[in-house]
């Protein structure tokens, strides 16, 4: 069992939770901080004056309609089922799994008052694999991610539809199988369930190691096509980068450098005194995108960390305040930089791929034999370029735009769930075009043969080829991009070593 407490997590921690490998469990100092947020709640909303947003009042611009005792229940339930209008596709699975884990982290925080016994519930159906139905449009990301994680919301007290066990069935009958009971919510616990930037930040935490691995691959691809290109060193010198003072770049360049050391083509004649930029700007492109990432990094694990609902419950002041933590501006910015950060790397990477397969330095026209009869690769650069023109298109901010809703009450918006699923698409994306590079690079160093790649880059290469061999005449190529694609999803952690 994993214990969740209060100690820090990042995002590689996240998704190693996210595994199910292992249980997770409540320590006694988080039940202990969450019994004495519900104690003060409970405590402080007796008295006969007392009006708190969400707790007995209604929700938005309803703010200042109270609501009696007798209907806190029914309040907290109805929030649940009229909050719940997500439309369009569903979440992948992964995302669905961040969602449960960083909505269990916020409220094992102590700050949201909701009962252990939620979190409990939470917690057994996490570790029992079920994974409500929960889809990618309706939030704005400023009250919450409040139509997303009403649907995760409406699992616990039997309500909506859940995948267990390879079944798509209603939660009921998924709370019946576990031996669970729908959860009659007390006060605040369906308005803490909603609000939060769980939805947003759980693509982030996606993101964030996708992109780390994304990364790496980028300097490694380009690696490999310098080398096929037979290109200069000289831009890869530690002693230009220094000069910059830009620390991805001069971190990319390293990478680079590491990546071709020893290689058995550096010593061939170059055919040029300069290469296009593609090759010789690598590290200053990769270097802003290695850059961009870090602090999109620093964002998104201050969030996970974070409690971002509210009304917010302060145990040892005995107090209850009324805020805005759940605005998930920080977020919405961070990912769309992180996208056009990735989007960067499938651009660039789309030209070193026009420049293996243009017929230069030595290399035949789309790197194939009897070119004219066979077309080789020459439309696998079509499609990253269609990839990349895509990307391009996707990075248009989310966050510059703003709706007013629930009558002029929130009238500024992060919309950072769009640029989560927007995000998401540009990974993706990214992911593909450095495959198509990568195939492109192997099957241009083939040409050099008997020449090799150097003593990092040649295994790897030569494990590559065990799947996807040499192209010596047209073949369908989407098959080759899907076997590339799923190789650099399984070798991640030989370009991060």
């Amino acid at each position: 069992m994993i214990t969740i407490d209060a100690e820090h997590l990042t995002s590689a921690d996240l998704l190693a939770l996210a595994d199910r490998q292992v249980p997770i469990q409540l320590g006694s100092e988080t039940l202990h901080r969450v019994l004495g947020s519900r104690q003060v709640l409970e405590r402080l909303t007796q008295a006969p004056d007392a009006i708190y947003y969400g707790i007995n009042t209604g929700f938005g611009d309803l703010c200042d309609v109270r609501i009696s005792p007798d209907n806190i229940e029914a309040l907290q339930r109805n929030l649940i089922l009229s909050h719940a209008c997500g439309t369009g596709e569903e979440i992948p699975p992964r995302i669905n799994d961040l969602i449960q884990l960083l909505k269990i982290r916020n409220l094992s925080l102590g700050y949201s008052g909701v009962r252990t016994e939620t979190l409990h519930q939470m917690v057994a159906l996490f570790n029992a694999g079920v994974r409500p139905v929960i889809h990618s449009q309706g939030s704005l990301g400023a009250s919450g991610d409040l139509a997303p994680l009403a649907h995760l919301a409406l699992m616990l007290i039997g309500e909506g539809m859940g995948d267990f066990q390879g079944s798509r069935l209603r939660a009921k009958a998924i709370l019946n199988q576990l031996g669970l009971s729908p959860l009659q919510l007390g006060a605040k616990e369906g308005l803490a369930l909603l609000n939060g930037t769980q939805f947003s930040t759980a693509y982030g935490a996606w993101a964030v190691e996708e992109g780390r691995a994304l990364l790496g691959w980028a300097d490694a691809t380009a690696a490999l096509s310098m080398d096929a290109c037979l290109c200069q060193s000289a831009p890869l010198s530690d002693h230009l980068h220094q000069l910059r003072k830009q620390h991805g770049q001069i971190f990319s360049a390293a990478q680079i450098r590491k990546w071709l050391a020893g290689s058995p083509l550096s010593p061939l004649p170059r055919p040029a005194v300069q290469d296009p930029y593609a090759f010789r700007c690598a590290p200053q492109v990769h270097g802003a995108s290695h850059d961009a990432w870090n602090y999109v990094h620093q964002v998104i694990e201050r969030e996970i960390n974070a409690v971002t609902d509210n009304p917010t419950v302060f145990s040892e002041q005995e107090e209850i305040l009324s805020g805005g933590n759940f605005h998930a501006q920080p977020v919405a910015l961070a990912l769309d930089f992180l996208a056009i950060a990735m989007a960067e790397l499938g651009s660039i990477a789309e030209r070193r791929i026009f420049q293996l397969v243009s017929g230069k330095r030595g290399l035949p026209p789309f790197l194939v034999h009897k070119p004219g009869l066979h077309s080789g690769l020459m439309i696998a650069q079509y499609t990253a370029a269609s990839i990349v023109s895509q990307s391009k298109q996707l990075c248009t901010p989310a966050s510059v735009d703003s709706i007013v809703s629930s009558n002029g009450q929130e009238d500024h918006v992060s919309m950072a769930a769009n640029a989560a699923t927007k995000l998401y698409r540009v990974i993706e994306n990214t992911r593909t075009v450095l495959a198509i590079e990568w195939m492109t690079a192997a099957q241009a160093l083939d040409f050099r043969d008997p020449n090799q790649t150097s003593a990092l880059l040649n295994p790897l290469v030569q494990t590559y080829r065990e799947r996807v061999p040499f192209l010596s005449e047209d073949r369908i190529i989407s098959e080759d991009i899907h076997q590339t694609i799923d190789f650099i999803r399984e070798h991640d952690t030989m370009v991060l070593d």
